[in-house]
C-alpha cells in the first residue's frame, strides 16, 4: 500500500462533498468545521468545484461529485482531501472514479460513514486512506473540537513517526443530537456519557495485520462491486466495523458477518475491531453487539481464536480517533492494548 505525504502547516486540504450536500443545506455548520480545522492545524481549506452546491443538485449529479474527487487528487496544489459529511449514495460515483488517478497522485484522504465507499476505492488503487472525522461531523463539533480527536489527527496525518500505542478515550463520549439548522446550538457543547474503555474478547496473545473496514451498512452495499476486496487479499487483515446513526441492530451485524463468511472473507482475518454502536441506543445494550459478534464468529464458524475488541472510539460516536486503513495494527490481548507499529504517512 502506498502511504501519502504527511499534511503540513501552511498546506492545503480540499473539502469534497461525495454524498449528502450538507454544506449547501447547513452552510454555517460547514463554516464552523472549516474554521475550527484551519485554526487548530494551520492548514488552508479550499472547496472543490461543486462541494457547496445545494443538496438536490448534488443528488442529481453523481458524475460531478466524482469529477470533484478526481480533480482534487490530480491537483498538485492539494495536499489532502477530507469529506464534508457522509450520506447514503456515494456508491453512485463508482462508474466515474479512476483508480489510476488516485494511485498516481497519492495524498491524504479522510472521512467516515458513507465515505467507506471511497475508502474501498482507495484500497483498490493501493493507497492508504484514513477513517476519521469530516468537516461537518468531527471538525464542526459543537463548542469546539474534542482534544482526543485533535491528538489523533495530528499523530496520524501530520507525523511521520510510528503512531505507536493507541489509547481509549477516557473523557466521555456522545451521540447527543443537536439541530444543525439552528445556529444557536453551535457554541453549546454536547452532553457526555462516561467511557468504559475497550473490551477484549476471545483469545489471548498478539496478532498484527493491515486494517480494512468501515461502516457495516455501507460495506454491505458494496458486496459484489469491483472495489470490495477479494477474500485472498484479506489474509491476515484486521477488520474494523462500526454501525451508523440509524442504530443498526446486533442482528444486522450478525447477518453481515455471515455474508462475509459465505464469501470466504471472514476466515482469513487475524482479528476484528468493533466501534461503539452509533445512533440513539441505550449504552446498556452495547454489550449485545459484541456478544452477538463473538457468538456468530465462535459458534457458527468455529473461530474461537479470533481476537475481537469492542467499544472502539471510531465511527458514529464522538470523539473519534483516526484509523489508517491499509496500515498494520497490533492487537495485544495479553496486555489489553492496541498499537500501530508504523507511520501512516511519509
Amino acid at each position: 500500500m502506498i502511504k501519502p505525504k504527511r499534511l503540513i502547516r501552511g498546506g492545503c486540504v480540499a473539502a469534497v462533498s461525495l454524498s449528502w450536500g450538507g454544506p449547501g443545506a447547513v452552510p454555517h455548520r460547514y463554516a464552523a468545521g472549516k474554521r475550527q480545522f484551519e485554526e487548530e492545524f494551520r492548514v488552508a481549506v479550499t472547496e472543490t468545484e461543486h462541494a457547496l452546491r445545494d443538496l438536490d443538485w448534488l443528488a442529481r449529479n453523481p458524475r460531478a461529485r466524482a469529477d470533484d474527487l478526481m480533480a482534487a487528487f490530480a491537483d498538485p496544489r492539494v495536499d489532502g482531501i477530507i469529506s464534508t459529511i457522509g450520506g447514503d449514495d456515494s456508491i453512485r460515483l463508482l462508474p466515474y472514479l479512476d483508480t489510476n488517478v488516485i494511485r498516481s497522485n497519492p495524498k491524504v484522504f479522510m472521512g467516515y460513514s458513507d465515505t467507506t465507499v471511497t475508502h474501498c476505492v482507495c484500497r483498490a488503487a493501493g493507497l492508504v486512506s484514513f477513517y476519521g472525522p469530516s468537516f461537518m461531523a468531527g471538525f464542526g463539533e459543537n463548542g469546539g473540537m474534542f482534544p482526543y480527536m485533535v491528538d489523533s489527527v495530528r499523530r496520524t496525518l501530520f507525523d511521520c513517526e510510528p503512531i505507536g500505542a493507541l489509547a481509549p478515550n477516557d473523557s466521555g463520549w456522545t451521540v447527543e443530537h443537536t439541530d444543525w439548522a439552528d445556529p444557536s446550538t453551535q457554541p453549546v457543547a454536547r452532553k457526555l456519557n462516561p467511557c468504559t474503555g475497550w473490551v477484549f474478547h476471545q483469545r489471548e496473545g498478539v496478532v498484527e495485520g493491515a486494517l480494512f473496514g468501515g461502516c457495516v451498512e455501507v460495506l454491505d452495499w458494496l458486496r459484489g462491486t469491483p472495489v470490495f476486496p477479494a477474500a485472498d487479499s484479506l489474509h491476515g487483515s484486521i477488520l474494523f466495523l462500526e454501525t451508523s446513526e440509524e442504530a443498526a441492530s446486533p442482528e444486522l451485524l450478525a447477518r453481515f458477518i455471515r455474508s462475509l463468511a459465505a464469501m470466504g472473507c471472514l476466515q482469513p482475518l487475524a482479528g476484528i475491531l468493533l466501534g461503539r454502536p452509533g445512533g440513539q441506543i441505550d449504552p446498556a445494550q452495547f454489550p449485545a453487539y459484541a456478544d452477538t459478534l463473538c457468538r456468530t464468529v465462535r459458534e457458527e464458524y468455529g473461530m474461537r481464536d479470533l481476537p475481537i475488541v469492542s467499544n472502539i472510539d471510531c465511527g458514529h460516536t464522538d470523539p473519534m480517533m483516526v484509523l489508517p486503513l491499509g496500515v498494520r495494527l497490533r492487537i495485544d490481548s495479553n496486555r489489553r492494548k492496541l498499537s500501530i507499529p508504523e507511520s501512516a504517512v511519509v
